[in-house]
C-alpha cells in the first residue's frame, strides 16, 4: 500500500517545475504502478503548447479557470472546477490559464519516470513525456 500526502512531496525530487507550473508526482514508474498520478498547477496568465507523444493523459480540474484548445481543429473548451478532459490521440493542444491559474489532478499512462519536463518555446509544441 502506498500512502502519500502533498505536503510530504513538496520540495522533493517529486516536486517538478514542468515549464509553466509545478507537478507533484504521487505515483511514478519506481512505485510499480502502470500509471502515474500528479497534482499539477499551471501558472496564472500562461499559455502552454503541449503534446504528449508517449503517454495518454486525463486531467480533472479542481481549481482555477482556463481553456483547452485543440491545436489541429481549433476547438476550444472552457475548463472550470469539476471538468475532466482526456488526451487520448497524442493531441497537440494549448492549455491556457486565466488570472488565478489552474490546479489539476492528472493520470498518465504509461507511468512517468518522474523527471519529465516540458521545454516550452513560442515556436512549437514541446514535451519530453
Amino acid at each position: 500500500m502506498i500512502v502519500r500526502t502533498l505536503e510530504k512531496l513538496e520540495g522533493t525530487e517529486r516536486d517538478v517545475s514542468w515549464g509553466n507550473g509545478r507537478s507533484r508526482r504521487f505515483l511514478i514508474k519506481a512505485d510499480g504502478r502502470p500509471y502515474s498520478v500528479t497534482d499539477t498547477t499551471v501558472n496564472a496568465d500562461t499559455s502552454s503548447f503541449l503534446q504528449y507523444r508517449n503517454h495518454v493523459e486525463t486531467c480533472y480540474r479542481i481549481a482555477g479557470k482556463g481553456r483547452l484548445r485543440n491545436h489541429t481543429t481549433g476547438e476550444t473548451h472552457v475548463i472550470v472546477p469539476g471538468t475532466i478532459y482526456s488526451l487520448d490521440k497524442n493531441d497537440a493542444h494549448h492549455l491556457i490559464a486565466d488570472q488565478e491559474g489552474l490546479r489539476l489532478i492528472c493520470v498518465f499512462y504509461p507511468n512517468l519516470n518522474g523527471d519529465e519536463v516540458h521545454h516550452l518555446s513560442s515556436g512549437g509544441r514541446s514535451s519530453a513525456y
